[in-house]
């Protein structure tokens, strides 16, 4: 068998990259033929041991693709993934799905921190974490509790392991002479230092102790943590020493600033009479210095975070109350007073800590290996999808962002964002869900918002029949003429305003803006705003087919299209312009749409065509991944993955609907689908844009994560996608009665 562990590692000073290290080592102790490698997560230049044989840059995504592709290349059979979200590059660690998804073997998964209270980001990744793996493994019962009742996870597939720990063999009175401290009580805590470890607290009951102990010594062993030496300096430290200097400490408390090696810290911990971890608050799942010291047999105090309580129960320790520096004198003063008491507590940690040597925990993670089969969860191509699976449509957040003007452009979070004002462009969009959602999921308010929406519009046109499109929340337009694109999506709108509406009053406005902007229709130059304007045309004529003018002008702008094409595409560029931008689908889709109105075989195939072109680069193993805005995709040059917008989804969405529509392959219903599932989490970055809390959709992928903003453009871009999809669904089953 061969596995590859993804973490940290040694020489970096950090907790993971010890575990990993400790854990590789003991899994060999019980199968000499397993190959092992390490593919190691650096945030700069280290001298690696041989093990590690590829090396993720911390902060570029690309290098977590790559060690996929390393892994998936190179014969592996499982690999073993220690999660921390500190230590994976993008917000909150989110680099590390993109790594995880493109897995083709199974994945142990060691969940270090667990939050009871996670953020949106944090929350996702370990949900979707927890789905990719085969096995996941917590070191306490509480982390259990919390997967079930904060991340809503299926914990079949979780086991408990203890963290593991060295074996001590040193007696204390020869530990306590090798260190220098013959004949004195030796109180400890070690690890990274930083507030959060409550240290002070100790120091401050240490006035009263040694009232009655003067030969007691408190040892501080441990750097202070990189981040609080990046963020705060040594701050903390001196604080800390000031306060032994205040209290007239100085010949009670030793601080060794040191990453210690395990053989030092076996010694420390073999020589402490009394071991104490003072954290400030409960939220510490795991602790590797408690698990250390109850592998030691210590005699443990500690404040009652989650981790301490569990493994200090049944007499292996005592739990002081948080801050509370008499409370702490007071259990310390009976702990070096009573050396039964204290030995009581040594035996029941010892008993329990020799379970948990690295020896045992080893042949553990062994046995699991050997279990371990592929999970099909997170692989999309093995995917079923209904539209019971969909979430519920709800107007909550169209509805949240419409006032009685109509739609505002921009959201902050969740929240309306007024100081942007209005656009044409959502408003349309607007009209559009709107007429679209009637059949399906009209409600009481429905004949309000097609008011609302449409009375906008009109608003906006000129008498020239172009459009405003941006207007200030205090309803001044900011512009003299809107930008073409905006005069399409309105066409497109109102053309379905035409098809759809029951009510005379409504026909008769939409009629007369929409053949106001007609004249313009031969000017237009965007190639969207042309392909916006020929749905339009089409949504028209499918209730007045016989206007021949309209099936000519609809012919014309084709041609535009055509001749877009033949002057930008080659043999490996088969595409209307020399980039890949926004909203590219559109341009297929649209020539597939016209084609039953025009009967012109060529227009068809060019939309097939050009479709094949555009899913060679944005369709990869069964989900999107999309061109990005920063730097779009140029023809021979790099293509730019973010930011991705929900915008060019429902392009795609609508386009691959079309495409079935007219060819009847069920490959492309299936990427309708796994285009409609980009929301949901099957992107790049394996986090879903739809926020269930809101009904919002968060306005698309970056670099650093979700742009967790939910405005107007990518929640009515979600809504279009999932009525396209709804109703696919629906025509399907009917089609197969």
């Amino acid at each position: 068998m061969k596995i590859a562990y993804i973490s940290t590692y040694l020489p970096k000073e950090c907790g993971i990259a010890t575990f990993t290290s400790d854990l590789l080592h003991a899994v060999a102790l019980h199968n000499q033929d397993l190959i092992q490698h390490v593919i190691a997560v650096a945030d700069r230049d280290y001298a690696y041991p041989g093990e590690v044989v590829f090396t993720i840059d911390q902060q570029h995504q690309l290098s977590y693709i790559a060690a996929a592709d390393y892994i998936n290349n190179n014969g592996y059979d499982c690999v073993i993934l220690e999660h921390e979200y500190g230590i994976f590059g993008g917000n909150s660690g989110l680099y590390i799905l993109s790594l995880i998804n493109a897995l083709h073997i199974p994945l142990l998964v060691n969940l270090h921190t667990i939050l009871e209270k996670p953020n949106v980001d944090e929350k996702a990744i370990l949900i979707e974490i927890v789905k990719r793996a085969s096995i996941v493994v917590v070191m306490s019962n509480y982390a259990i509790t919390l997967l079930k009742s904060v991340y809503r996870v299926n914990t079949a597939k979780v086991r408990l392991i203890h963290h593991g720990v060295p074996e001590f063999h040193l007696s204390q009175e020869e530990a306590k002479e090798k260190k220098g401290f013959s004949g004195k009580k030796i109180l400890l805590t070690f690890g990274f230092i930083g507030r959060n470890k409550g240290i002070e607290t100790v120091i401050e009951s240490l006035v009263t102790v040694v009232k009655n102990e003067p030969d007691l010594i408190y040892l501080i062993v441990g750097k202070t943590h990189p981040n609080v030496l990046a963020h705060s300096g040594e701050e903390y430290r001196e604080y800390l020493k000031s306060m032994v200097d205040a209290y007239h400490l100085e010949d009670h408390v030793q601080f060794v600033n040191s990453f210690v090696s395990q053989s030092d810290l076996v010694t420390y911990l073999s020589a402490c009479d009394v071991y104490v971890t003072p954290y400030v608050n409960e939220a510490q799942i795991t602790s590797g210095t408690l698990s250390y010291a109850i592998g030691a047999g210590a005699a443990v105090v500690s404040t009652p975070y989650w981790h301490a309580k569990e493994l200090l129960a049944d007499g292996r320790g005592v739990l002081v109350e948080f801050k509370n520096p008499a409370l702490m004198a007071t259990t310390l003063a009976a702990l070096f007073s009573n050396q039964e008491y204290r030995m009581t507590l040594r035996d029941n940690a010892r008993v329990f800590g020799k379970e948990m040597t690295w020896r045992n925990i080893g042949l553990r993670y062994s046995r699991l290996l050997d279990k371990v089969v592929p999970s099909l969860d997170g692989f999309k191509e093995n995917v079923t999808f209904s539209k019971d699976e969909m979430p519920k449509f709800s107007w909550k957040h169209i509805d949240r962002l419409t006032n009685q003007v109509g739609i505002l452009q921009h959201a902050t979070y969740s929240l309306p964002n007024y100081k942007e004002g209005y656009c044409l462009d959502d408003n349309a969009r607007a009209l559009l869900v709107t007429l679209l959602a009637q059949p399906d999921f009209a409600d009481k308010r429905h004949d309000r918002r097609i008011s609302t929406y449409l009375s906008y519009i009109y608003y906006h046109q000129r008498e020239d029949g172009l459009f405003h499109n941006f207007m200030s929340f205090q309803h001044n337009f900011l512009d003299e003429v809107g930008s073409e694109d905006s005069f399409g999506r309105t066409v497109w709108a109102l053309g379905v305003l035409l098809r759809e509406t029951k009510l005379t009053s409504y026909y008769q406005l939409g009629h007369e803006l929409f053949f106001r902007s007609v004249a313009h229709f031969k000017q237009l130059r965007s190639n969207r705003a042309i392909a916006y304007t020929i749905l339009g045309i089409a949504e028209y004529l499918h209730h007045q087919s016989n206007d021949e003018v309209m099936v000519e002008l609809m012919r014309e702008l084709i041609g535009k299209l055509i001749k877009e094409y033949e002057a930008s595409s080659d043999d490996s560029w088969q595409w209307f312009e020399p980039v890949l931008a926004y909203d590219n689908a559109i341009l297929p889709y649209a020539l597939l749409t016209a084609y039953p109105f025009l009967n012109d075989e060529a227009v068809k195939q060019l939309g097939l065509l050009t479709l094949t072109f555009l899913e060679g680069i944005t369709v990869q193993n069964g989900g999107l991944s999309l061109v990005g805005n920063q730097e779009w995709a140029k023809q021979g040059k790099h293509i730019s993955k973010f930011g991705q917008q929900p915008l060019d989804v429902t392009a795609m969405v609508f386009m691959y609907r079309e495409a079935f529509r007219l060819t009847n392959k069920k490959v492309y219903f299936a990427r309708m689908i796994a285009s409609f599932r980009w929301f949901l989490g099957e992107n790049d970055l394996k986090l879903g844009l739809y926020d269930e809390e809101t009904k919002g959709c968060c306005d698309g992928l970056e670099s650093y994560g979700i742009n967790r903003n939910q405005g107007a453009e990518s929640t009515l871009c979600f809504y279009l996608a999932y009525i396209v999809v709804y109703r696919a669904f629906i025509d399907s089953a009917q089609d197969s009665k």
